[in-house]
């Protein structure tokens, strides 16, 4: 996947080569679905319906950013070897919370909501890192705000739901 840099909507890519431009390209479509998907399936009434659904679309959304990262990862290892940590974190998060909830784990509400907000937290962070610099406004902040904003915004909603989710306080 070597080629020659280029530049497409404004983001510098590392690569023009075919390969690497398809990749890339599957990459940003399970991305954004799947940012989409969790915002709904976060912002959803906990019942069968939507949220399930939008849950579901979040997390195969999200393995197809896993493994797509994987393979772009693996092309720069050097240069990106801290994104696929981070895909990994996400996607093992995301697994964890969802099997708690398919196999109704004892505690299962806490369980799934630890690892389905982090997992989000975590993919949104390793987009900032990566895209960060190249985004307006975004640029204009130091680099050590991609890697903490998308947890002091998310870390605090997530405390939030430990609170008022009625399934989660029963176990209290």
């Amino acid at each position: 996947m070597i080629g020659n840099p280029t530049t497409i909507g404004g983001l510098p890519l590392p690569s023009d080569a075919p390969l690497f431009l398809a990749f890339v390209a599957v990459h940003m479509a399970a991305g954004v679905t799947a940012i989409i998907a969790g915002a709904i399936a976060m912002l959803s009434r906990k019942q069968p319906g939507r949220h399930p659904q939008a849950g579901t679309v979040y997390y195969w959304a999200l393995a197809v950013v896993f493994v797509t990262m994987s393979a772009l990862a693996l092309s720069r290892w050097s240069d990106d070897y801290h994104l696929f940590i981070l895909g990994l974190l996400s996607f093992i998060a995301a697994t964890i919370g969802r099997t708690a909830r398919r196999k109704l784990w004892s505690s299962w509400p806490r369980i799934h909501m630890t690892g389905m907000a982090p997992s989000y937290i975590v993919m949104i962070t390793a987009f900032y890192v990566d895209n960060g610099p190249n985004l307006p406004l975004w640029r204009e902040l130091p680099p050590l705000a991609f890697w903490i904003l998308p947890t002091l915004i998310g870390a605090p909603i997530l405390v939030n739901a430990f609170f008022r989710h009625p399934l989660v306080r029963a176990k209290d």
